[in-house]
């Protein structure tokens, strides 16, 4: 492989799949922008997609303790803080592992390490200083929060294996992105139960959804070079694998609202249900606008999702609030 092809590069070094006019590229210091995109700064759905089931986890337990209070404010921040953060560590772990696969696959041969625009000893640093930063906020936190965070770091550490042994490296993905439901309901509530763990499992099969029609995208490339996806296995059969995913997160989601506020007002109750409600319908649109032949159509309803979760995490932070006066 050569780094320096010219079919590696974007002009200015702009990752090909960046949101277009997105603040890396515009306004960020040149030496500081294949760092930033190495984290995917330049790309923010993923942080959203972190940080929304941290959000959800919260503000769920903020309205089954009885409202927000200063510390659970801050949790907001922190929650935000550390989504980047550890995003952007989890990024540039995924790219070290995977970047003879990306400088293969079209829509990703211009990421920082394969076009070389960092260096795999640039990269390792810029990680564990990311990590570094998000581990001083997770010590703000009790001590079974960090605990749990410590232990976020095993899925984050196999995923970006996962494509190489199973069809299903959505799971792995599922099993890191929705840690912060169990982190931050821990958090307030001092102990993991039930409304998280079936929070969490909501979570993963939403991240079944939206990283199946992501994969669409990279179906024909990693077909080529032998990388397994869920998009892969379903096929044509996806429209139907997206429902069932569809149905277990809100099934689960009810559950896990239903258990947390059962004995609180029906006020409350019946907002966070409202908020499950919204989600769903939201992930019913983007699987009735669906191709999965379409690449913009399949990125666009991926970053779409960030829409879908913001329903379920405000109508929850509005339950938390109510929870207050009532």
């Amino acid at each position: 492989m050569n780094n320096d092809s010219a079919q590696d590069r974007t002009p200015d070094g702009r990752v090909a799949d960046a949101v277009d006019r997105n603040w890396v590229d515009r306004i960020a210091p040149p030496a500081t922008r294949p760092y930033l995109r190495l984290s995917r700064a330049d790309r923010p759905a993923g942080t959203w997609l972190l940080l929304l089931p941290c959000w959800w986890g919260l503000a769920l337990a903020v309205a089954a303790s009885g409202g927000w209070t200063p510390l659970t404010l801050w949790y907001v921040i922190a929650a935000a803080l550390g989504s980047f953060l550890m995003r952007g560590a989890g990024c540039t772990w995924n790219d070290l592992s995977d970047r003879d696969f990306d400088a293969a696959v079209a829509r990703t041969r211009s990421r920082p390490l394969p076009s070389g625009q960092v260096t795999a000893r640039q990269a390792f640093i810029w990680m564990g200083v990311q990590m570094a930063l998000a581990f001083a906020i997770l010590l703000t936190f009790p001590l079974p929060a960090i605990a749990m965070g410590i232990a976020a770091l095993i899925p984050v550490a196999i995923y970006p294996f996962a494509k190489r042994f199973t069809w299903w490296p959505q799971v792995f993905l599922g099993l890191a992105f929705n840690w912060g439901a169990l982190l931050f309901w821990v958090a307030v509530r001092g102990t993991l139960e039930w409304p998280a763990v079936a929070l969490y499992l909501a979570g993963i099969a939403w991240t079944l959804f939206y990283d199946t029609i992501y994969a669409h995208q990279d179906k024909e490339d990693d077909a080529l070079i032998g990388v397994k996806s869920t998009a892969r296995l379903f096929a044509d059969r996806t429209p139907r694998w997206l429902m069932l995913f569809l149905v277990l997160a809100v099934l689960l989601g009810l559950y896990a609202v239903i258990a947390a506020l059962i004995d609180g007002s029906v006020l409350t109750l019946v907002l966070a249900l409202g908020g499950v409600w919204g989600f769903g319908m939201h992930l019913w649109w983007q699987l009735r606008h669906l191709d999965i032949d379409d690449v913009q159509t399949c990125l666009g309803l991926f970053r779409s999702n960030r829409d879908a979760g913001l329903i379920l995490a405000v109508a929850l932070a509005l339950a938390g609030a109510l929870a207050r006066v009532l």
